[in-house]
């Protein structure tokens, strides 16, 4: 079954990272948690905290999604993560989140949510982690987790079901659109393929570098 093992939220925090202060170290909130259509640069998430408005946060960031079994194939080198770690503020169980189209719907609780991109890693996440060399590990590894958009506001709890309202058939995946991105640049053009559910800032990345290249 698909569930929400747990709802994160996080308040800022000071950290060795240019930015001085994040709210990636999202824990874990007993109860429902009310999920909105943020304004720019704002979560998603009653009591959650964007510092970095530059990189995070809005519409199209509203929630971040990371999946326990992603977090799992970390555990070796990082030992145990608790949810939230990852700075996601739902961690899932049984949701294949890289493996999700953009553009997909997810009922979650009382909530419906749309896939629309990877998560993009930040020195703030490997200041966060206290790992030198972790942006790179975690492009390599290709488990980014996905960016939700709010597309009916209520509110989730941890034991919610997960349930795939609709699955949109480009074959665009996160997983795709992330390797094409920070690895694989020849893949860009592939992403067109997501039509009207490719974000504006990469339809824009992948019209530049396609350019750069001719």
């Amino acid at each position: 079954m698909s569930v929400v093992e747990s709802v994160n939220t996080g308040v800022s925090r000071p950290i060795l990272a240019k930015a001085g202060a994040s709210g990636i170290d999202k824990r874990p909130v007993p109860g429902a948690v009310r999920v909105d259509v943020p304004a720019p640069a704002a979560s998603g998430l009653a009591g959650d905290t964007i510092c970095d408005a530059d990189h995070h946060g809005g519409p199209d960031q509203a929630v971040y999604a990371y999946a326990r079994e992603d977090l799992e194939s970390f555990a070796a080198e990082l030992g145990p993560l608790r949810a939230g770690m990852f700075g996601e503020n739902l961690t899932t169980r049984g949701v294949d989140v890289c493996g999700a189209e953009l553009g997909e719907r997810w009922r979650v609780g009382g909530v419906l949510l749309q896939v629309t991109a990877p998560r993009i890693p930040c020195r703030t996440f490997a200041a966060h982690l206290e790992r030198a060399g972790w942006v790179k590990r975690f492009t390599a590894a290709a488990r980014p987790g996905a960016y939700l958009r709010v597309l009916s506001p209520g509110e989730i709890r941890a034991g919610d079901a997960v349930t795939v309202e609709h699955r949109p058939g480009h074959g665009v995946t996160v997983a795709d659109a992330f390797r094409a991105l920070l690895a694989e640049p020849a893949r860009l053009p592939d992403l067109l393929a997501a039509g009207e559910h490719l974000p504006p800032k990469i339809r824009e990345t992948v019209t530049k570098r396609s350019a750069s290249r001719r």
